[in-house]
């Protein structure tokens, strides 16, 4: 029997059919829900509170288990989510960790409100603890420049890797939307690309001449190696397959090293990139969002905290007090 309990799996499930989520954040999904109902079943067992049941891998449920942390799952009350708060509070996890596994419990009692087996969700009335507010990191131009050099364009491979790098910088994709692209999601006249987002939303992102550039040499030199005109996805691995989440994380951190930047940066960081660049250059907000393919502006606007050196020389240089004593 696997280690996650049939609701989580069930919910997993929806998460993955109905709502496209990615493998990777499927897999956060799974811990965060695993944490919580071993959480669950140690504070049953115990009349103290538990200590953090990450502390051991995930480990097979029992039928008895399964039974007993069903009954707790639906009987939970906002109590037993201060208490699992208080847990990961003393267990010293972060404000944006606790945010981020309360997301995710928040999401899985809407679901089983949404399938009737329960009338209302206990996590409800818990307000998420208030985040110290983190922006996201931004290379600058030198070195995003550093960072599309860094593959060897010679051969097949790194054909491929610049024209990965290009595509992210170039149309401020997420890791997992660039995975989902296929060969017929490109359309070389128009220079867009057909983007598959979060709950399987597309829209059509812009793609400038450099990556279109690099797309067109990698598809190139896979067709001379293959003997046959691409299809199917747009990146691959050596055996043909479609690459994976991932692996181009780890890619990413390979040229990153390469190009003399700290790997301590988020996978993003290339999307972060584009759309702080973008801002700084004078882009639309709005234009942004879409590009970035944000359901809410608000999402977008963290950007504006990083573009505040263009606006204050905009100010200094329009305003007519700005320099008076």
């Amino acid at each position: 029997m696997n280690h996650q309990h049939v609701f989580v799996r069930q919910f997993l499930d929806y998460l993955r059919s109905e709502r496209g989520f990615s493998a990777h954040t499927l897999r956060s999904y799974a811990a965060d829900l695993w944490q919580f109902c071993q959480f669950l079943l140690d504070s049953a067992k115990s009349d103290t509170s538990p200590a953090d049941p990450m502390r051991d891998k995930p480990r097979q449920i029992t039928e008895a288990d399964e039974k007993e942390t069903a009954d707790r799952i639906l009987s939970a009350e906002p109590m037993d989510m201060r208490a699992y708060l208080a847990m990961m509070r003393n267990s010293g996890y972060s404000k944006a960790t606790t945010a981020r596994k309360l997301a995710s419990l928040r999401s899985f009692y809407k679901y089983l409100v949404k399938k009737g087996r329960i009338d209302r969700s206990p996590v409800s009335v818990i307000r998420t603890p208030r985040q110290d507010k983190r922006l996201p990191k931004c290379l600058d131009i030198e070195q995003v420049s550093a960072l599309l050099d860094a593959p060897d364009q010679v051969t097949l491979l790194g054909a491929r890797d610049r024209a990965i790098l290009e595509t992210i910088y170039s149309a401020g994709l997420r890791i997992s939307e660039l995975v989902a692209l296929d060969v017929a999601d490109l359309d070389e006249f128009g220079q867009v690309l057909r983007v598959r987002g979060k709950g399987k939303k597309e829209r059509l992102a812009p793609i400038g001449a450099c990556a279109m550039d690099a797309i067109d040499a990698y598809l190139t030199k896979r067709q001379k190696a293959s003997g046959h005109e691409p299809t199917g996805p747009l990146f691959v691995n050596r055996a043909g397959n479609r690459l994976s989440d991932r692996s181009i994380r780890r890619k990413l951190d390979k040229y990153l090293i390469m190009a003399g930047i700290p790997t301590t940066v988020s996978p993003h960081v290339l999307r972060h990139s584009f759309a702080t660049h973008m801002l700084n250059a004078g882009a639309d907000l709005r234009c942004v969002q879409e590009m970035l393919g944000h359901e809410s502006l608000s999402t977008t606007q963290i950007y504006t905290h990083l573009t505040t050196a263009r606006l204050r020389d905009v100010y200094d240089k329009a305003h007519p007090l700005a320099h008076e004593a």
